[in-house]
């Protein structure tokens, strides 16, 4: 058994809320064994530990769980590299994330199939962040919202092209006004587990509360981005996103929505379903300069990505600086921002059951970080994958 002590750990109350727990051990092989108090450990326990990480005051929370995430350090998830994944997943655990939905884009089918072949092999490795599966954004979208996607390769959702993909997506943004009619996607899709995400949509509110009350699709694409501007006369899919129970993903970023735009968010949802993204691209951690996504040229500079023509493109947003800035934005306090990280996307996966949280039994996913939210140490599984003292 292994055993962290002296940090603060942030563990669920008895009512699932997210709280700082000061002077207990954190004990754990795979899975988390359990929380005690240190007084209750004896010189001979403490002794007894397979390793012991003394966290120094640092806080010990659970891994982040990046749900929405195209690339970093150079590469990208639709890179025909097999490489491109576990290097990314390396990456991640460097900024606090144990799990991750590595996401494909707007390309030809095959070249997407290329991608979640590689992420498939990908799962079940252990070179850093655990790959849970895909996040598939796009070809299924509206051309009126495709952001910095091209256009030239959206297509109807059709279940036959991703049937053979099934152990490996895990979510699929699609927007719901582009089915063509008598559309069985849907229902297939809910049938074979997949989580859909209503995103880069023009849906008007009416068609969007629908998919979210009657049809039970409770997750949303980077709220505010790749969707109509909120009007008090035309909600749109923002108004229906706030107005219900939907999970809302966000790139809290301060760049693709403004601090006040999380403040209604969190407010809207009264501190529920926020799930932090970072939406990163392939620049995400080399600093400004020009870069590449599915294809067109992308330009950083300033620490925001965007095409020749301005359009956003991504993030090169890491999911720590994300945590950092959204409970500062909110005032909604370290402890619920880390749950915006790992709890929320959890929940929205169907995973909460094992991941997401401090709590016996689950994975012992882990990350150690400092009060500037600087990440000392990554755990997967009850193995550090990330030491931020140790220079590679």
């Amino acid at each position: 058994m292994k055993a962290i002590f002296g940090g603060k750990l942030i563990v669920p109350d008895s009512r699932g809320e997210f709280r700082v727990l000061y002077e207990h051990a954190l004990l754990y092989d795979k899975n988390v064994e359990r929380v005690v108090p240190e007084a209750e450990l004896s010189a001979d326990d403490r002794d007894g530990f397979a390793e012991r990480i003394d966290a120094d005051d640092a806080f010990v929370s659970p891994g982040f769980i990046n749900i929405h995430i195209h690339g970093a350090i150079g590469f990208d998830a639709m890179d025909d590299d097999e490489t491109a994944v576990p290097n990314i997943a390396r990456h991640q655990a460097s900024t606090g994330v144990s799990s991750f939905l590595p996401t494909t884009m707007t390309c030809p089918m095959p070249t997407v199939r290329r991608a979640l072949e590689h992420i498939r092999a990908a799962m079940g490795k252990s070179v850093g962040a655990r790959v849970l599966g895909a996040h598939m954004e796009g070809p299924f979208i509206s051309a009126a919202r495709c952001g910095a996607q091209d256009a030239s390769h959206i297509i109807p959702a059709d279940f036959a092209l991703i049937e053979p993909f099934l152990d490996v997506l895990r979510l699929v943004t699609f927007a719901p006004e582009e089915l063509p009619e008598g559309s069985d996607f849907i229902e297939r899709c809910k049938t074979a587990g997949i989580v859909l995400s209503l995103g880069h949509s023009a849906a008007d509110y009416e068609t969007a509360l629908r998919c979210i009350t009657e049809k039970g699709l409770r997750h949303i694409t980077h709220l505010y981005n790749g969707m109509a501007p909120f009007h008090h006369r035309a909600p749109g899919l923002v108004g229906a996103a706030l107005d219900s129970e939907a999970a809302c993903e966000l790139i809290a970023d301060n760049i693709h929505s403004h601090p006040a735009a999380h403040r209604l968010l969190w407010r809207a949802k009264q501190g529920r379903n926020v799930i932090l993204i970072t939406d990163s691209i392939r620049a995400a951690g080399l600093g400004d300069g020009e870069s590449e996504l599915g294809g067109q040229k992308v330009f950083v500079k300033n620490g925001v990505a965007a095409l020749a023509d301005g359009t956003i493109a991504g993030s090169v947003l890491t999911m720590d600086r994300a945590v950092k800035n959204f409970a500062e934005n909110t005032g909604c306090g370290l402890p619920a921002a880390v749950a915006c990280a790992s709890k929320a996307p959890a929940e929205s996966l169907g995973l909460y059951e094992r991941i997401g949280s401090i709590e016996q039994g689950k994975r012992a996913d882990l990350t150690i970080f400092d009060d500037e939210m600087r990440i000392k140490k990554t755990i997967v599984d009850g193995e550090t994958v990330y030491d931020s003292s140790i220079q590679i």
